[in-house]
């Protein structure tokens, strides 16, 4: 099983123009979307560990954080990626 690893600074901070009830949930779509398209992937093959989605939650849906830093790990077999918090 190959894998290929990456850590990732995310820009969140698209996530402040969209309503203060929508913001978290948009914060995890950004994710997905940019660690889509830097690991190569189809954006539902992205799966975001619990970590990171409590990372993102942590101060409620009206302040998700303006940046995060995640490890991606690409499986080629399956061709997903997994997002986790780095050690």
């Amino acid at each position: 099983m190959a894998e290929k690893e990456m850590i990732f600074n995310v820009p969140l901070r698209k996530a402040k123009m969209v309503p203060r009830t929508r913001r978290a949930n948009y914060a995890i779509k950004l994710l997905r979307a940019y660690i889509s398209r830097h690991m190569k992937v189809p954006i539902e093959n992205v799966w975001i560990d619990n970590q990171v989605n409590e990372a993102i939650w942590k101060r409620g849906i009206q302040k998700p954080p303006s940046k995060i830093t995640v490890k991606a790990i690409k499986f080629e077999e399956e061709d997903t990626v997994e997002v986790l918090m780095p050690e």
